[in-house]
């Protein structure tokens, strides 16, 4: 047996950087292996370059702006109300608009170290080990061990950098895997795109130059000489600077145009609309910005492609500051649960609960006004309360056209108001004779009737002339009120009893 197989399930990793036969890893030190740094023999520093250009920042710009725009806080979970006090406390007195930014590097860079500045004492908003900033620094300075840690490259050991301290350091990362803990960057995918379109730009201002204007040329006669020649282009070239020149009484001096070379002045401008492109959609998932072709939906396709890179990027913020929090809830509150800090788009979250409220509502929910301010931010005078319920009647021969009217319009008092009510109630009080009439033969034929096939028959053989969605209308009304009277016939036998 050897030695591998021999050790047991609990001596930790078995099949190490340091064993395997890796020719890219020499030493303690992990190189970076990120193919463009490998090819080009550059550092990081390079990736920094790019950024400042005018296309690339300003995706940048807007992929972080994106993440920035979110609402940030923080859920108590299982800690205690002092904890989770406490670390409200040390995060509102921290600049977090700007950590968000720096630890939004890690998605360009592929890794972001942050050095925590702790202090320690009571001069913090709670007494104990608190951080008093976060502080972020240029990720060329590290670089990484066999066993995936960070190192500090320091004057005194350039090469091979030295560790650091625990808690230190936080270090958010994009992909990080054990065969690449320096993460994935965004802008490595931006590097040949940014630097052909920096190329197709030069040659699209030189073409530019050659053929957007103008030649003149000169004749001279066959027995010049070179000096002559050499005069003559002299005096040219001034003239295209200046507008005037002097020639030799025997010399000419005339314009050419150049040929139509719009199509070679494309090859160069799709160039470099297609660079941009691709730098589009690997800093803000989508082109729409430079493509002509562009559409109505393939605009909203984009945009729910920006959104899940916002929210990638705030996955990455979020885990950053949680350690933070675990750590400082570690060092002065041992065995005690972390709150958790997280990022969220406001306006997709209510705009959801509203939909799922809404959804509640019409399947027969009730919200009372406690909902209403603790989810929407009411105000109790903003709210109205509700309408009692109409009591029903408890004595027998209560219930008639009257009671029945009174709880139709009880009923309708909960309906939202409606700017043309005067004008109804109008039309229901030189109705209400005929209505009133109209509820007392009703009335009259339920209590007829033994039973509903019988009060079915009533109502066709006496209003069988009316509409079929008329009469439909009043046997529901009809049925209504049978069920009503057998009600209060009910309760007043068991009264009686």
């Amino acid at each position: 047996m050897n030695p591998i197989q021999s050790r047991a399930l609990t001596s930790g990793q078995v099949a190490r950087r340091i064993d395997a036969l890796d020719y890219n890893f020499m030493g303690l030190l992990l190189p970076n292996p990120d193919p463009i740094l490998k090819a080009t023999g550059k550092d990081i520093k390079t990736y920094r370059d790019i950024a400042r250009d005018s296309h690339v920042g300003a995706c940048i710009r807007r992929r972080k702006s994106a993440v920035k725009a979110l609402q940030w806080g923080l859920d108590r979970g299982q800690a205690p109300a002092r904890v989770a006090k406490a670390i409200a406390d040390m995060l509102a007195d921290l600049d977090m608009e700007r950590i968000i930014g720096n630890a939004l590097d890690a998605a360009l860079f592929g890794y972001a170290p942050m050095e925590i500045d702790w202090r320690g004492g009571a001069g913090g908003r709670f007494k104990g080990t608190w951080a008093a900033d976060v502080i972020a620094l240029p990720p060329e300075w590290f670089c990484f061990d066999s066993e995936n840690n960070l190192r500090f490259k320091t004057r005194a050991s350039p090469l091979y950098g030295e560790l650091l301290p625990e808690r230190k350091f936080l270090l958010p990362r994009q992909d990080a895997t054990y065969q690449n803990p320096y993460g994935l960057g965004d802008l490595a995918l931006c590097y040949w795109p940014t630097i052909f379109k920096k190329g197709g730009m030069k040659f699209w201002l030189n073409f530019a130059e050659k053929f957007g204007s103008t030649f003149l040329y000169g004749k001279l006669p066959r027995s010049a000489d070179a000096a002559e020649r050499q005069t003559l282009l002299s005096d040219l070239e001034a003239l295209i600077q200046n507008g005037v020149g002097v020639i030799p009484e025997d010399g000419s001096v005339a314009p050419l145009e150049s040929g139509s070379k719009s199509a070679s002045s494309d090859l160069y401008e799709r160039l470099v609309l297609h660079c941009r492109g691709e730098i589009s959609i690997v800093l803000t998932g989508t082109n729409q910005t430079v493509e002509a072709s562009a559409n109505k939906a393939s605009a909203h396709a984009g945009m729910d492609v920006a959104g899940d890179l916002r929210d990638a990027d705030g996955e990455i913020v979020a885990a950053a500051v949680n350690q933070l929090i675990r750590w400082t809830v570690a060092m002065n509150w041992p065995g005690q649960a972390a709150p958790t800090f997280s990022l969220w788009d406001q306006a997709a979250k209510d705009e959801l609960q509203a939909a799922r409220d809404k959804s509640n509502h019409e399947a027969g929910a009730t919200f009372t006004k406690s909902f209403w301010m603790r989810n929407y931010g009411y105000q109790e005078s903003d709210l109205v309360d509700a309408a009692p319920p109409v009591a029903m009647p408890t004595k027998p021969g209560q219930l008639n056209a009257v009671a029945f009217a009174a709880q139709a319009a009880a009923a309708l008092a909960t309906e939202p108001s409606d700017p043309t009510q005067a004008e109804q109630d109008a039309l229901a009080s030189a109705a209400a004779p005929v209505w009133g009439q109209l509820l007392d033969q009703v009335s009259l034929l339920v209590d007829q009737a033994g039973d509903t096939a019988e009060l079915q028959n009533l109502l066709v053989a006496t209003y069988g002339g009316l509409p079929t969605d008329e009469l439909v209308k009043l046997m529901a009304a009809a049925f209504a009120l049978a069920e009503l009277k057998g009600m209060n016939a009910v309760r007043s036998q068991a009264e009686a009893v």
